[in-house]
């Protein structure tokens, strides 16, 4: 949801509305992440399984003196099940490397699923962008165990299609879902095949199905669409029927 809504009470109308169309999907499980101030009382008020909550951004430390930060433990307190790691909109304000390390750590270790976005700013024709995410993915998972790799899920979010006239095509997608699973089982092993890869960039109910069904992913990170009750309706309805 990023810095959306204004009012814990719009919220709470969104997150009503995302959880009454997710009760009536088949075989499909959402997650939402909202701001944090309204995350534990939006999880408190919700009974069901068909929609589970994650954090936008959390700190690698367990407490400290980090004014304004929340760390991954709180986060879990508050019934957050994922936190999102290097996302775009992080990485454009300085996350790097070898925080999204750190972070993946420290989301392991107390229970949280790290949802790793990687992916590239621009692409030419020169195959650049695999080497860029090689690096991301190297470095983020340079501390995780071949026995927990499969715990972590990549989210491939290529920055240069995020509002694009032309959005990215499945078959690209799935060449880079390729690739991440290449990478993960050439350094953690064949266990690391059971990661699951998903697609993020401007994701909405017009390429959600396509991208699904061509772009051999396991799920979808949505962004601005996710804020529109009336929209994400149709997203997990579309979803629904795959």
């Amino acid at each position: 949801w990023k810095m959306h809504p204004f009012t814990f009470r719009d919220a709470k109308k969104l997150f009503d509305a995302t959880r009454q169309a997710a009760e009536r999907a088949v075989n499909v499980t959402v997650i939402v992440a909202p701001p944090a101030l309204y995350l534990r009382e939006l999880a408190a008020s919700y009974r069901g399984r068909r929609v589970a909550f994650a954090a936008q951004h959390a700190h690698y430390e367990p407490d400290g003196p980090h004014t304004g930060e929340i760390s991954m433990r709180a986060y879990r307190d508050a019934r957050a099940s994922n936190v999102l790691i290097g996302h775009a909109e992080r990485r454009a304000m300085g996350e790097s490397n070898a925080d999204t390390r750190k972070k993946v750590s420290a989301a392991l270790a107390v229970g949280l699923t790290p949802v790793l976005c990687v992916g590239e700013q621009s692409r030419g024709g020169g195959g650049e962008h695999f080497t860029f995410v090689a690096a991301q993915l190297s470095e983020a998972l340079l501390d995780v165990s071949d026995a927990k790799v499969s715990k972590v899920c990549i989210a491939y979010e290529p920055v240069w299609a995020i509002g694009a006239e032309k959005p990215m095509e499945p078959r690209q997608m799935q060449e880079m879902a390729i690739f991440i699973r290449k990478k993960l089982v050439e350094r953690h092993g064949q266990g690391a095949m059971h990661a699951k890869v998903l697609y993020g960039g401007s994701v909405d109910e017009t390429n959600a199905a396509a991208m699904l069904a061509q772009g051999d992913v396991g799920g979808l990170l949505a962004g601005r669409v996710s804020t529109d009750a009336a929209r994400v309706g149709q997203l997990i309805e579309t979803l629904s029927t795959l």
